[in-house]
């Protein structure tokens, strides 16, 4: 049984060992999740090489053409085994385990500590699927399903929500009294209004539970803007 969690790892040192497709993605991930990812191996698959290239990876980023070191290790927060190698994926266990570190083998769940599970997003939305390693293949098979239910509104549901969220704050609203308000705009059906591209709609929802001052065109303006600090700020 494993202990579900999400991890911050934003600026955080991790290293992934291999430099092949399964290597690529699980960089990628990382990537994607603002950490600053070291890649070690003798070869590099041209996915790697390219993400090496890009102007925007360049501090985030690093490869390493050699075999793995233990040494490697120093300073990382975690490491994830992608090679096709056993031996070399259960040295890499061994050496993660002597330092307490977090270490993920890429489909080798008895030598992991941590597991990665199969996962849909949606903005800030993140749906995690996971059958303890014993079907990877039935985890990816089941996110297929739910990505044809979690459509790109919820993004976008969650992007005004934050808003509204911050702007309750700015406005001096106990934290305590958001609840019910959140609720009615959940149980009036916000999100279906947002898939169906029903503005007039929205807004007198928003009118009706949160009063004036919130109009959903200003929302989400000021819910793109908040998108673009966070991305200048990486």
């Amino acid at each position: 049984m494993f202990y579900p969690v999400n991890l911050d790892i934003r600026g955080r040192h991790c290293l992934v060992v291999g430099g092949g497709g399964v290597a690529s993605r699980k960089a990628h991930t990382l990537l994607e999740c603002e950490a600053i990812v070291t890649v070690v191996s003798p070869e590099f698959s041209e996915a790697l090489t390219k993400m090496a290239s890009l102007p925007s990876l360049a501090h985030t980023l690093t490869l390493i053409r050699r075999p793995y070191q233990s040494s490697d290790l120093d300073g990382k927060f975690l490491v994830i085994g992608a090679t096709n190698d056993p031996a070399l994926n259960r040295q890499v266990n061994a050496d993660a385990e002597a330092r307490n570190m977090l270490c993920n083998i890429a489909d080798v769940p008895d030598i992991c500590n941590f597991i990665l599970p199969s996962i849909i997003r949606r903005g800030d939305l993140c749906i995690a699927i996971s059958t303890s390693g014993k079907s990877p293949a039935f985890a990816k098979w089941l996110r297929k399903k739910l990505e044809k239910t979690f459509g790109d509104e919820y993004a976008l549901f969650l992007a005004l929500m934050g808003v509204i969220r911050k702007k309750l704050l700015e406005e001096q609203h106990a934290p305590e009294a958001h609840k019910p308000l959140f609720e009615k705009l959940i149980e009036n059906d916000l999100l279906a209004m947002i898939k169906n591209n029903d503005p007039e709609a929205i807004n007198r929802l928003l009118s009706s539970v949160l009063g004036s001052g919130y109009r959903y065109d200003e929302l989400l303006a000021a819910a793109a803007a908040e998108g673009d600090r966070a991305a200048k700020s990486v």
